[in-house]
């Protein structure tokens, strides 16, 4: 009986190894080689595409962001709201520095 037991383990462990090998060489052959790459450039792809998609929807909100804050949003002031420096418009339309 224990002679039958050490056959059988004999039989399973060697048809495991046998197996494991079999499936090492099928990875190791050119067509399994090249699957393997083409799928690991195609993740690497896609990983690539889905970095830039959320560079620019950062670069975007940060864009908001700054656009609220300085005021480059706003509306154009009209020509009689705008007053420069230095100088004022008198009542009659003419500058002040020139009366």
């Amino acid at each position: 009986m224990r002679r039958l037991f050490w056959l059988a383990m004999g039989i399973t462990i060697g048809a495991l190894v046998v197996r494991k090998l079999s499936a090492a060489a099928e990875r190791m052959t050119p067509g399994s080689i090249g699957r393997s790459l083409a799928d690991g450039l195609r993740d690497l792809a896609e990983a690539i595409g889905d970095f830039g998609a959320d560079v620019r929807e950062a670069m975007a909100e940060r864009e908001d962001e700054l656009r609220a804050g300085t005021g480059l949003d706003a509306p154009l002031p009209t020509g009689d709201q705008v007053q420069l420096p230095g100088r004022q418009v008198g009542k009659h339309g003419a500058h002040a520095a020139d009366s």
